[in-house]
């Protein structure tokens, strides 16, 4: 009988949640911001999913995929939804930590630059329910390394939907300079070299040669987002990064990242992710302990 938790006796917090809610039943009808991964498996229904800055439509046969403290909502009348859900913390299973296993850092989560959703195909699907049976059954009826057997379904889960992610986004044929393409190409690959250090969209419009206000129109267009907060959501995507892996002080993580206040920096984490740079890493990081 769903829903099916388990609970990390260490930290008395959710370790892996299997859920199925009522036909209709709308859990994320409000802005949510867990403390652990959500994948929100669309059986049925259609609305507007609204992540981070920006909204989506929805619909049957996806699944939606959401990192610690993104917030997200559907929003509309949904008399007809049907969600599967699998949520998990990553004391649990850190997708960052494993990311040579299972290759969704960036693709299921933590992509700035494309809707946190995977359309299915069949195989997919079947796969996905196959999964979803075994975890299921072994969280109804533990036995012994029930964690180790949980977290390998979990892994070929995460896989199955990586794999599905990517070949429906392919690497892009080269764009022609000077077409639209060509631009968001050149502002990605802009944001990822100087995000460090530039955090203006000024200077991302200097360096693909628009002004400011064209630069914004061209993000809106393709990524439902401003050249800010891309930007910020970069920023603070490497800033949870050290927070999960690392023991390092927050005043150095912000010294790394091009802050020379402190305060501000964890003013501007807390404005994405609506907990400060402490408060994430003590309900979400491996270095919790060290912190």
């Amino acid at each position: 009988m769903l829903p099916l938790t388990l609970i990390n006796e260490r930290t008395g917090e959710l370790a892996l949640k299997l859920n199925r809610p009522s036909p209709g039943e709308n859990p994320f009808d409000h802005l949510c911001r867990f403390n652990y991964y959500s994948l929100v498996w669309v059986q049925a229904g259609a609305g507007t999913l609204r992540a981070d800055f920006a909204e989506y439509a929805f619909g049957p046969g996806q699944v939606l995929c959401f990192g610690p403290y993104q917030p997200f909502m559907l929003a509309g009348d949904l008399p007809g939804l049907v969600l599967t859900t699998v949520q998990f913390h990553p004391d649990f299973f850190c997708i960052v930590k494993h990311q040579e296993e299972v290759a969704c850092n960036g693709v299921l989560f933590n992509n700035i630059y494309q809707p946190p959703v995977v359309v299915l195909d069949a195989a997919t699907a079947d796969a996905l329910a196959s999964s979803l049976a075994a975890l299921e059954q072994e969280l109804a009826q533990p036995a012994v390394a029930q964690h180790e057997l949980l977290v390998a379904q979990l892994k070929i889960l995460l896989i199955h939907l990586s794999r599905r992610q990517l070949a429906a986004h392919p690497a892009e044929a080269a764009p022609v300079p000077g077409r639209p393409a060509y631009v968001v190409q050149q502002l990605r690959q802009h944001i990822e070299q100087h995000y460090r250090t530039l955090h203006r969209p000024a200077d991302y419009a200097e360096l693909v040669h628009l002004a400011p206000k064209a630069l914004g129109r061209l993000t809106k267009k393709h990524f439902h987002k401003t050249p800010s907060d891309l930007i910020q959501e970069r920023i603070v995507i490497e800033a949870k990064r050290e927070l999960y892996l690392t023991d390092k002080a927050v005043k150095q993580i912000a010294w790394e990242l091009g802050f020379e206040d402190e305060y501000y920096f964890s003013r501007l984490f807390k404005l994405n992710a609506d907990v400060s740079p402490v408060q994430y890493r003590q309900t979400v990081g491996f270095a919790r302990g060290l912190a």
